[in-house]
């Protein structure tokens, strides 16, 4: 999710998930959610997005969601330190689960700066009604600092690599997309610091250091699938109804570390990327995924923002077909009503 603007979509999401719909009703609307991300425990799935507290939902068949409500009650303790304007809402979560916990990253941050931080909460489980269910948040992971640091950090994602190490990669904007080595905590960066730049845009000369520019990429998020680490990222504008263009784009690498190369052999340090996930005219926009393989199938999670609904934006999920080692997305799928909401009660 792009900080270069205050979004339009922000009551957009208080209100979706403020609405309570009658048993009558259960046919339903659309989940409208941003950034969305999900886990998988026991037959349910769970789903997280950008929303005050970060809100989350459930289901066991994909398709129909229940509201759960939010992880936060209230904002992380150290919010404001890090971005004194911060308004409640948390952007662009990731969960993973390891080490019998469930991790769940968020990004703290001002608007059209990199006045930003990414915190992390842990549970050992998702399911409300366990008496063991409990966020517990740990605070602060990494911090970016205006005129000091020339990246963005939110958009956190995390892999593990085949050696069982710990990686974050994050970013919006600025320096591009940053991957940095975590200890076996995975709520601090690892010692001494690994760092990296796996994929960027161009930034003009002259371009101001407090302003996010034209760079367009953000939303970095690393799946692996049989002998290749996949950097999925977003390029465009996110979040601006008919003049949303963001779009999803993929390299591949051997190494978590990079470099990532298009399918043209382009280094996605030199803009590459193959574009798999466009918008049209029914649907403007489309990005900010993330990838899973459930039951054996692997998927593309994003949101697209619906023309008929003056640009709101919706969820999906697509399945990935593999074609010579290449993710690929069957574009009808933005047609699809596949995901909605049964009930917020």
């Amino acid at each position: 999710m792009s900080n270069n603007y205050t979004p339009k979509w922000l009551p957009a999401l208080v209100v979706s998930a403020a609405v309570t719909l009658s048993s009558a009703a259960c046919a339903q609307q659309q989940v409208s959610i941003h950034d969305p991300v999900m886990a998988k425990e026991g037959d349910t799935y769970y789903l997280f997005s950008t929303g005050p507290g970060i809100t989350f939902y459930s289901s066991e068949d994909l398709q129909n969601w229940q509201h759960e409500g939010r992880v936060f009650a209230t904002q992380p303790d150290w919010a404001k330190s890090v971005a004194p304007s911060f308004d409640g809402h948390l952007w662009a979560p990731d969960v993973i689960h390891h080490n019998d916990q469930y991790y769940l990253y968020y990004s703290v941050s001002e608007f059209g700066r990199n006045t930003s931080g990414i915190g992390v909460t842990v549970t050992p489980t998702l399911d409300q009604s366990s008496p063991d269910y409990n966020w517990v948040d740990q605070g602060i992971v990494i911090e970016s600092v205006p005129n000091r640091d020339m990246w963005n950090a939110i958009d956190p994602n995390i892999i593990i690599d085949e050696d069982g190490v710990p990686w974050m990669n994050f970013g919006s904007f600025w320096g591009g997309m940053k991957l940095v080595k975590l200890n076996d905590s995975l709520t601090e960066l690892a010692q001494p610091e690994e760092w990296y730049t796996i994929a960027k845009v161009d930034r003009p000369a002259f371009t101001p250091d407090t302003e996010a520019g034209p760079g367009e990429i953000e939303a970095p998020f690393i799946f692996r699938h049989d002998d290749y680490y996949y950097l999925f990222v977003s390029y465009g504008k996110c979040c601006r109804g008919a003049d949303s263009t963001y779009h999803v784009a993929v390299g591949r690498s051997q190494d978590v570390r990079g470099p990532y190369l298009d399918k043209d052999g382009v280094d996605m340090n030199e803009g590459g990327g193959s574009v798999i996930l466009e918008g049209n005219e029914d649907w403007y926009g489309a990005g900010h995924n993330s990838v899973y393989n459930f039951n054996g199938v692997d998927y593309l999670v994003f949101h697209a923002y619906e023309a008929a609904d003056d640009g709101l934006q919706k969820l999906k999920i697509a399945q990935i077909n593999w074609s010579d080692g290449w993710p690929e997305i069957d574009q009808s799928v933005l047609e699809e009503y596949q995901s909605r909401l049964i009930s917020n009660d």
